[in-house]
């Protein structure tokens, strides 16, 4: 059986856990660095198992050894938003959640792919990236897979359809700048333009841009958690199972689309070994500026990211 490690066993993390036991994907180890905290959380998942119809192992430690053989390890660990913060106001606490654990993935898991979940994602994504020295193609975030999923049931609810007949596709950052591409997104085949207003393809973007904030403004304390859980999941069933999946997600561009030297969401090729390749699509002038834009929205951060590995390394 394969493994997957959860580096944080909070709301994310533990669902994560979940749907990937209930689709016995792989054996999951929990790790969180609250005593007991993971092994309580894996126990009672375990629990679970003979009415959920799951089999696989699940496990909880602080011992960050444990990440030995991971084919995948999923980031979610790190501060989580409260109303009026936006992602990059967490960004200083996770970079020092992400410094305690990143040295040990890239000593006890050189081999699995790692899929950063940790706010704000794209920074994030870049940061892991950089610092454990993995290939681009190791390092993947996770975005794209939840704006879309978040876009599939705004258009399945305008357009009163089945959630699961809808594919849609988002490219750009994890903000305010992403970007939606309507013609490579598809209710049964059929492209949303065709079925939607250029006003109701206006309303699908500002909804998704909106509902991370409309969900944490509601519970006041916490953020959404199901939705990035399941998104993950996927990711890793993707890996795990050779799906051979095209998807979009935060990952490092080295020319593809004009862009070097960022993580920003583009749609790739997901398989067993990570990021096989970023898939280039045709986008309209409009659609290219937007992702530009978004791109240097990110740039200044992951620069300064950058600077500040290359202090603590001298």
């Amino acid at each position: 059986m394969k493994k997957v490690t959860i580096l944080g066993a909070g709301n994310v993390g533990t669902n994560c856990a979940l749907f990937i036991a209930e689709k016995n994907v792989a054996d999951v180890t929990l790790i969180d660095v609250k005593p007991g905290y993971a092994a309580g959380k894996a126990l009672d998942l375990m629990e679970s198992g003979p009415i959920r119809d799951y089999d696989v192992v699940i496990q909880g430690s602080e011992d960050l050894y444990d990440l030995v053989y991971s084919d995948v390890v999923v980031v979610a660990a790190g501060k989580v938003r409260e109303p009026g913060m936006s992602r990059e106001d967490v960004l200083e606490d996770n970079v020092k959640v992400v410094d305690s654990f990143v040295k040990e993935i890239a000593k006890f898991a050189p081999n699995a792919v790692v899929i950063v979940v940790t706010e704000p994602v794209d920074a994030m994504t870049y940061y892991v990236l950089k610092k454990t020295g993995f290939p681009s193609s190791q390092v993947v975030g996770m975005a794209g897979v939840l704006d879309a999923a978040r876009a599939g049931e705004i258009i399945a609810r305008q357009l009163q359809v089945a959630p699961t007949d809808v594919e849609a596709c988002f490219i750009g950052g994890h903000h305010d700048e992403m970007i939606f591409l309507p013609q490579y997104s598809r209710v049964s085949g059929i492209p949303v333009t065709e079925l939607l207003s250029s006003e109701e393809i206006a309303q699908v973007r500002e909804e998704v841009k909106d509902a991370g904030h409309q969900i944490l403004e509601r519970m006041k304390r916490g953020t959404a958690f199901y939705a990035p859980a399941a998104s993950t999941a996927r990711m890793v069933e993707t890996i795990i199972r050779e799906r051979h999946r095209i998807l979009s997600a935060p990952v490092y561009a080295t020319g593809e689309y004009g862009l070097r030297d960022v993580c920003i969401g583009l749609p790739i090729l997901l398989d067993k070994m990570g990021v096989r390749r970023i898939v280039e699509l045709k986008l309209t002038d409009e659609q290219k500026e937007a992702l530009n834009k978004s791109a240097e929205a990110l740039r200044s951060t992951q620069e300064k990211l950058a600077s500040r590995i290359k202090e603590m390394a001298s």
